[in-house]
């Protein structure tokens, strides 16, 4: 009876069943088997392929890349590649679709089934059945292994936030391959400066290896010796100032000296100055007690006067 391969799956049964068809006859065509090998190689091929196939299965189920990518927890830009064939996985999924499609693989579907029912003793040797089982068995649970971790990434990554990283970083790749292009022309007309700076110095020596003539160097000669006047005057004039700098400093310290005796004095005497206004205060609050006094020591004279009067005329 020939196996029914839903080739336009509707509903998630067989959009599954076309997807572990697809990665189990994928798994078993000759030449993947040469690739998966190598046990370090065979988790990524099984997990590539699996992703592939799960791909494939609901692209033909008519969803959207962006609803396979969330259903399967890979970015869409992986999805991409697997259906268009740009991942050797994706290339080798679609291969095994089609030729299942062209009825080219219905043997290999039987065996698929036989193995899932176990009744592939009747069509191949007990030991080499043992060894493919083993290797069948082994295929699935790394398989399985491979859809829990699918699942678990897929409730853990922000699918979002690693779509912006993997722009970040496309965007960074780029700006680094615009520096390193910048650099490497800076680096281009470093060199070229280089080389002409050393074509500039061997020009100077050159032109310094060539004799001078005897009048330019008379002439050099009168410059510096008046040039060496000169040096002998501008040292006398320092020797001068600094002269006149030391008689400075030595006047600017007598200063501070005298200045220092000025500060004393115009101390004690504002302390002299204090004490006057003191004193000055205290006078005034005598003056004014006295002057209480005068008031009634001339009250008490007229007083006197009055009776002096007064005794008079009883005299007369």
């Amino acid at each position: 009876m020939p196996v029914e391969i839903p080739l336009n799956p509707v509903g998630r049964q067989e959009i599954h069943q076309l997807e572990s068809i697809l990665l189990f006859a994928t798994l078993f065509r000759p030449e993947v088997i040469e690739l998966i090998k190598d046990s370090a190689e065979r988790l990524t091929w099984v997990d590539s392929l699996a992703v592939a196939a799960g791909a494939i299965a609901r692209e033909k189920a008519g969803m959207t890349t962006s609803e396979i990518a969330g259903e399967l927890g890979r970015t869409e830009q992986t999805i991409r590649k697997h259906l268009k064939g740009e991942s050797k996985a994706g290339q080798l999924v679609r291969e095994t679709y089609e030729l299942i499609k062209q009825g080219k693989l219905d043997e290999l579907i039987k065996t698929i089934e036989m193995i899932e029912k176990g009744g592939l003793k009747e069509v191949i040797a007990k030991e080499e059945y043992e060894k493919l089982m083993q290797e069948y068995e082994n295929l699935k649970l790394e398989y399985e292994k491979v859809k829990a971790e699918l699942e678990k990434m897929k409730q853990t990554v922000d699918l979002e936030s690693l779509e912006k990283a993997i722009g970040e970083i496309e965007r960074l790749r780029k700006e680094l391959e615009a520096v390193k292009a910048e650099l490497e022309k800076t680096r281009k007309e470093n060199k070229e400066l280089k080389k002409e700076l050393a074509e500039a110095r061997v020009k100077i020596m050159e032109l310094q290896s060539k004799r001078i003539e005897e009048t330019k160097v008379k002439e050099l000669e009168e410059k510096l010796k008046a040039k060496e006047e000169e040096l002998s005057r501008l040292e006398r004039l320092v020797d001068e100032v600094t002269r006149e700098k030391l008689e400075l400093e030595k006047k600017v310290e007598e200063f501070e000296g005298l200045a220092d005796e000025l500060r004393k004095e115009k101390e004690e005497l504002e302390k002299k100055i204090k004490e006057l206004t003191r004193e000055n205060n205290e006078l005034k609050q005598r003056i004014e007690e006295l002057e209480t006094y005068k008031i009634r020591f001339e009250n008490l004279r007229d007083k006197i006067e009055k009776i002096k009067m007064e005794l008079e005329k009883l005299l007369e």
